[in-house]
């Protein structure tokens, strides 16, 4: 199962009460599944949309994980990398902030990036 991210929304009250409408006639279970059931139906009426920009701009989907190991590959193979992502990228505790300056020419994550506040502050940059 893929991990999972909490998000907050706001929302004005009229609305909201139209969920919880919905939610008592028992179109949905709760507040949660409409807005899941909500996100996804938009997502399917998109996917061509996304489907393009992702195979146009190679975008790596999922979840992608870089180790101190997989950049020194990187670096030894003279490469930088361009690394684009729909979904996680995680890169692990064992990478320090001159190996991501040395490897990494630019990034582009949707969804979620997991490093150490020194590598996110590098990366920023």
């Amino acid at each position: 199962m893929a991990e999972t991210e909490k998000i907050t929304i706001n929302i004005n009250v009229v609305d909201l009460g139209k969920v919880d409408l919905l939610v008592e006639q028992g179109f949905y279970s709760n507040r949660t599944d409409f807005i899941k059931t909500s996100i996804r139906n938009q997502l399917s009426i998109h996917a061509n949309v996304v489907d393009n920009i992702i195979t146009d701009k190679s975008y790596v989907i999922g979840v992608c994980h870089y180790n101190r190991e997989s950049l020194e590959t990187v670096l030894e193979q003279n490469k930088i990398l361009d690394i684009k992502v729909v979904g996680m990228l995680i890169f692990a505790d064992d990478i320090d902030k001159e190996l991501v300056i040395k490897t990494i020419k630019s990034l582009k994550v949707f969804g979620v990036l997991k490093a150490s506040p020194e590598i996110k502050k590098v990366l920023k940059q």
